[in-house]
Protein backbone atom coordinates (compact mmCIF):
# COMPACT_ATOMS: atom_id res chain seq x y z
CA UNK A 1 0.00 0.00 0.00
CA UNK A 2 1.29 3.26 -0.98
CA UNK A 3 0.26 6.24 1.28
CA UNK A 4 -1.32 9.66 -0.35
CA UNK A 5 0.41 12.80 -0.11
CA UNK A 6 -0.79 13.39 3.54
CA UNK A 7 0.16 10.34 5.16
CA UNK A 8 2.98 8.21 5.92
CA UNK A 9 3.93 4.60 7.26
CA UNK A 10 2.36 5.75 11.13
CA UNK A 11 -0.84 7.70 9.68
CA UNK A 12 -1.59 4.51 7.99
CA UNK A 13 -0.87 2.48 10.84
CA UNK A 14 -3.08 4.81 12.91
CA UNK A 15 -5.85 4.14 10.66
CA UNK A 16 -5.80 0.48 10.20
CA UNK A 17 -5.28 -0.15 6.71
CA UNK A 18 -3.79 -3.16 6.88
CA UNK A 19 -6.81 -4.30 8.95
CA UNK A 20 -9.15 -3.01 6.84
CA UNK A 21 -7.67 -4.54 3.55
CA UNK A 22 -7.76 -7.59 5.66
CA UNK A 23 -11.36 -7.99 5.99
CA UNK A 24 -12.08 -7.92 2.72
CA UNK A 25 -8.71 -9.92 1.98
CA UNK A 26 -8.30 -12.46 4.99
CA UNK A 27 -4.95 -14.26 3.39
CA UNK A 28 -3.34 -11.20 2.30
CA UNK A 29 0.04 -10.24 3.74
CA UNK A 30 -0.16 -6.44 3.86
CA UNK A 31 2.88 -4.33 3.53
CA UNK A 32 2.56 -0.67 4.19
CA UNK A 33 4.90 1.74 2.70
CA UNK A 34 6.15 4.95 3.89
CA UNK A 35 6.73 6.12 0.08
CA UNK A 36 6.15 9.77 0.48
CA UNK A 37 6.83 12.75 -1.52
CA UNK A 38 10.45 13.22 -0.88
CA UNK A 39 10.86 10.30 -2.34
CA UNK A 40 9.28 11.04 -5.47
CA UNK A 41 11.03 14.28 -5.95
CA UNK A 42 14.45 13.17 -6.04
CA UNK A 43 12.96 10.55 -8.73
CA UNK A 44 13.97 7.39 -6.55
CA UNK A 45 10.53 6.45 -6.03
CA UNK A 46 9.69 3.33 -8.02
CA UNK A 47 13.52 2.04 -8.04
CA UNK A 48 13.37 2.04 -3.85
CA UNK A 49 9.54 0.73 -4.09
CA UNK A 50 11.48 -2.33 -6.84
CA UNK A 51 14.53 -3.16 -4.90
CA UNK A 52 12.93 -2.54 -1.06
CA UNK A 53 9.22 -3.92 -0.89
CA UNK A 54 8.86 -5.68 -4.42
CA UNK A 55 11.94 -7.88 -4.90
CA UNK A 56 11.94 -8.75 -1.08
CA UNK A 57 8.28 -10.14 -1.26
CA UNK A 58 8.78 -11.54 -4.13
CA UNK A 59 11.48 -13.34 -2.36
CA UNK A 60 9.29 -14.47 0.58
CA UNK A 61 6.19 -15.35 -1.49
CA UNK A 62 4.99 -17.17 -4.63
CA UNK A 63 1.65 -15.63 -4.35
CA UNK A 64 0.27 -12.76 -6.42
CA UNK A 65 1.43 -9.36 -5.89
CA UNK A 66 -1.06 -6.19 -5.80
CA UNK A 67 0.05 -2.81 -5.76
CA UNK A 68 -2.50 -0.57 -3.68
CA UNK A 69 -2.43 3.61 -4.14
CA UNK A 70 -4.05 6.30 -2.47
CA UNK A 71 -3.91 9.63 -4.23
CA UNK A 72 -0.12 10.51 -4.55
CA UNK A 73 -0.06 6.52 -3.87
CA UNK A 74 -2.01 6.03 -7.00
CA UNK A 75 0.12 7.65 -9.32
CA UNK A 76 3.19 6.40 -7.68
CA UNK A 77 1.49 2.77 -8.45
CA UNK A 78 0.84 3.41 -12.34
CA UNK A 79 4.77 4.97 -12.92
CA UNK A 80 5.96 1.64 -10.93
CA UNK A 81 4.18 0.20 -13.70
CA UNK A 82 5.76 1.90 -16.33
CA UNK A 83 9.23 1.11 -15.12
CA UNK A 84 8.68 -2.41 -14.82
CA UNK A 85 5.77 -3.60 -16.39
CA UNK A 86 4.49 -6.86 -16.05
CA UNK A 87 6.22 -7.63 -12.66
CA UNK A 88 3.10 -7.47 -10.78
CA UNK A 89 -0.62 -8.92 -10.98
CA UNK A 90 -2.65 -6.11 -10.61
CA UNK A 91 -3.42 -2.13 -9.41
CA UNK A 92 -5.62 -0.64 -7.13
CA UNK A 93 -5.95 2.71 -7.75
CA UNK A 94 -8.11 4.91 -4.96
CA UNK A 95 -8.40 8.78 -6.05
CA UNK A 96 -5.09 8.81 -7.92
CA UNK A 97 -3.32 11.81 -8.58
CA UNK A 98 -3.36 12.17 -12.08
CA UNK A 99 -1.08 15.38 -12.75
CA UNK A 100 -2.17 19.07 -13.30
CA UNK A 101 -4.34 21.08 -15.87
CA UNK A 102 -1.78 21.62 -18.58
CA UNK A 103 -0.86 18.05 -19.38
CA UNK A 104 -4.59 17.14 -18.75
CA UNK A 105 -6.11 19.98 -21.35
CA UNK A 106 -3.78 18.72 -23.62
CA UNK A 107 -5.12 15.28 -23.82
CA UNK A 108 -8.47 17.10 -24.13
CA UNK A 109 -7.78 18.86 -27.26
CA UNK A 110 -6.36 15.70 -28.53
CA UNK A 111 -9.93 14.38 -28.38
CA UNK A 112 -9.00 11.99 -25.09
CA UNK A 113 -6.44 9.70 -24.43
CA UNK A 114 -6.66 7.14 -27.44
CA UNK A 115 -6.56 10.46 -29.78
CA UNK A 116 -3.60 12.19 -28.03
CA UNK A 117 -0.13 11.84 -29.39
CA UNK A 118 2.44 11.14 -26.61
CA UNK A 119 5.51 11.12 -28.72
CA UNK A 120 9.03 9.70 -28.01
CA UNK A 121 9.43 7.82 -23.99
CA UNK A 122 11.01 10.45 -21.93
CA UNK A 123 13.57 9.76 -18.59
CA UNK A 124 11.12 10.46 -15.82
CA UNK A 125 11.94 13.95 -14.18
CA UNK A 126 10.18 16.46 -11.64
CA UNK A 127 9.61 17.95 -15.72
CA UNK A 128 8.53 15.04 -18.01
CA UNK A 129 6.52 12.59 -15.30
CA UNK A 130 3.09 13.75 -15.34
CA UNK A 131 3.49 13.35 -19.48
CA UNK A 132 5.17 9.77 -18.64
CA UNK A 133 2.28 9.14 -16.51
CA UNK A 134 -0.19 9.42 -18.94
CA UNK A 135 1.76 7.82 -21.64
CA UNK A 136 1.24 4.52 -19.47
CA UNK A 137 -2.38 5.47 -18.91
CA UNK A 138 -2.76 5.73 -23.06
CA UNK A 139 -0.54 1.96 -23.21
CA UNK A 140 -3.47 0.58 -21.75
CA UNK A 141 -5.41 1.42 -24.65
CA UNK A 142 -3.18 -1.25 -26.63
CA UNK A 143 -2.71 -3.67 -24.04
CA UNK A 144 -6.09 -4.74 -22.95
CA UNK A 145 -4.74 -7.78 -21.41
CA UNK A 146 -2.95 -4.73 -19.02
CA UNK A 147 -6.43 -3.23 -18.03
CA UNK A 148 -7.76 -6.12 -16.89
CA UNK A 149 -5.50 -6.30 -13.87
CA UNK A 150 -6.53 -2.61 -12.91
CA UNK A 151 -9.20 -1.52 -10.69
CA UNK A 152 -10.32 2.19 -9.58
CA UNK A 153 -12.12 3.98 -7.03
CA UNK A 154 -12.87 7.84 -6.45
CA UNK A 155 -14.94 10.20 -4.89
CA UNK A 156 -18.05 11.82 -6.74
CA UNK A 157 -17.18 15.12 -5.02
CA UNK A 158 -13.31 15.13 -5.24
CA UNK A 159 -11.16 17.33 -6.78
CA UNK A 160 -9.55 14.27 -8.86
CA UNK A 161 -12.81 13.22 -10.41
CA UNK A 162 -12.43 15.11 -13.65
CA UNK A 163 -8.66 13.79 -14.72
CA UNK A 164 -10.13 10.50 -13.25
CA UNK A 165 -12.66 10.24 -15.68
CA UNK A 166 -10.10 11.73 -18.17
CA UNK A 167 -8.97 8.25 -17.63
CA UNK A 168 -11.16 5.77 -16.12
CA UNK A 169 -12.23 4.67 -19.64
CA UNK A 170 -9.10 2.76 -20.62
CA UNK A 171 -10.60 -0.05 -18.21
CA UNK A 172 -13.66 -2.23 -18.30
CA UNK A 173 -16.40 -0.48 -16.61
CA UNK A 174 -16.97 -2.92 -14.16
CA UNK A 175 -13.37 -2.45 -13.04
CA UNK A 176 -14.57 1.33 -11.88
CA UNK A 177 -16.29 2.47 -8.98
CA UNK A 178 -17.48 6.04 -8.20
CA UNK A 179 -18.45 5.98 -4.45
CA UNK A 180 -20.16 9.34 -2.18
CA UNK A 181 -17.55 11.21 -0.27
CA UNK A 182 -14.91 13.95 -0.95
CA UNK A 183 -10.78 13.35 -1.12
CA UNK A 184 -10.27 11.54 2.06
CA UNK A 185 -10.07 8.66 4.39
CA UNK A 186 -14.02 8.76 4.76
CA UNK A 187 -14.06 7.67 1.36
CA UNK A 188 -11.11 5.68 0.80
CA UNK A 189 -11.66 3.05 3.96
CA UNK A 190 -14.99 1.75 3.11
CA UNK A 191 -13.49 1.94 -0.63
CA UNK A 192 -10.59 -0.30 0.06
CA UNK A 193 -13.65 -3.00 0.76
CA UNK A 194 -15.77 -2.42 -1.84
CA UNK A 195 -13.18 -2.16 -4.26
CA UNK A 196 -11.76 -5.19 -2.72
CA UNK A 197 -14.80 -7.50 -2.65
CA UNK A 198 -15.68 -6.79 -6.16
CA UNK A 199 -11.73 -7.89 -6.91
CA UNK A 200 -12.60 -11.39 -5.37
CA UNK A 201 -16.20 -11.58 -6.72
CA UNK A 202 -14.50 -11.60 -10.20
CA UNK A 203 -12.22 -13.72 -9.86
CA UNK A 204 -14.95 -16.57 -8.72
CA UNK A 205 -15.19 -18.88 -11.72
Amino acid sequence: MLPGRGDDLQSMQRLNVAQTIQSAWPDADVVLTGLTMPFYRQGHATQRLHDEVIEPVRARHRGQIWIAGISLGGMGAVLYEREYPGQIDGLLLFSPYLGDDPIQNEIRSAGGLASWNAGPPQAVSSETFQHELWRTLKRWSDEPERARTVWLAYGDNEPFRVPIELMSPQLSADHVMMLPGRHDWSLWTPAIGKLLARVSSASKP
